[in-house]
């Protein structure tokens, strides 16, 4: 497939501050970045998206993948399973599992699937299978300057993609997690679902779901500044990997247990590592834009 900006957003970029003092310590120290122009996809890539590209390719994700010396295994990967009462926030084995039969088509494990979340974001899915999907596209993955910067939407110093508030006059704009995590959840969406892509407002640059919905893979490695985030790193075994950097949070973070609906939070994620709550977007450089001659 070759690669075009239609649809994309065109940012014109310019120096910021990355960054937070307010909340996690690898948020820390406030910085001053600059990224040059690019175009980013509107919205995360959906499942009707990927499904193309799986279609077109026969591409495999890690997830669906046969685990060595595991005959008939899987890798498989991270699902929440919802529990029916208040448990102890400190054991997040309490809602994650690890799934061999759960991979982008199956967002829940065996016996579930994609009828009615074509236009949700696809999960499940590792910062290789993310790269894969990128190269086919003709595209990119964002570098964690270029996220951050789109995901402000040019509002300076604000905590949230649309200012200070985190629900301005009682409205929610992202879909994040609001009741008791991680039993039950109070703003009508399935606990322990995404939401399609549009159904929350867009940021001042025309960006859906810069913050919540699925946390997003960018390009960068990541620093060691704090330990990383047990909602996305929980029930994977410890191996030797490239930790790379997720940015915006998603329907998993709540004001109670993880407060990472901000464009100033990052977090670092082995790049085999996958799970439900875990999608990206792609970019374009402004200079690798093909132009047309007259």
């Amino acid at each position: 497939m070759t690669g075009h900006p239609a649809g994309m957003c065109r940012l014109a970029g310019g120096t910021f501050t990355m960054g937070s003092e307010r909340f996690y310590g690898e948020e820390r120290p406030l910085r001053e970045a600059r990224v040059e122009p690019f175009r980013l996809d509107p919205g995360p890539v959906t499942n009707a998206e990927f499904a193309r590209f799986v279609a077109e390719t026969g591409y495999r994700t890690e997830a669906e993948r046969p685990v060595p010396g595991q005959p008939g295994g899987r890798a498989g990967s991270l699902v929440f399973r919802k529990p029916n009462r208040p448990v102890p926030l400190h054991d997040p084995s309490f809602w994650w599992q690890l799934d061999p039969e759960a991979d982008w088509r199956h967002p829940e494990g065996a016996g579930s699937g994609l009828t009615g979340r074509e236009n949700h974001p696809v999960v499940h899915v590792t910062h290789r299978d993310a790269q894969a999907y990128a190269a086919w596209a003709g595209k990119r993955l964002p570098s964690e300057a270029e996220w951050e910067f789109a995901a402000r939407g040019g509002l300076v110093g604000a905590d949230f993609a649309w200012g200070d508030e985190l629900l301005p006059e009682g409205r929610q704009l992202a879909n994040f997690w609001r009741g008791d995590f991680p039993w039950h959840r109070e703003d009508g969406l399935a606990a322990g679902f995404t939401s399609a892509v549009g159904h929350y407002p867009a940021n001042p640059f025309g960006l859906f779901d810069m913050i919540g919905n699925v946390w997003e893979w960018t390009a960068d490695d990541y620093a060691e500044r704090a330990t990383s985030c047990p909602s996305c790193a929980a029930g994977q075994p410890a191996l030797e990997e490239t930790e790379k950097v997720i940015k915006g949070g998603s329907f998993l973070c709540a004001p109670s247990y993880c407060q990472r609906y901000r464009p100033a939070a990052r977090q670092g994620l082995r790049a085999d590592g996958s799970a439900c709550h875990i999608g990206f977007r792609c970019a374009v450089s402004e200079t690798a834009i093909p132009t047309r001659t007259p």
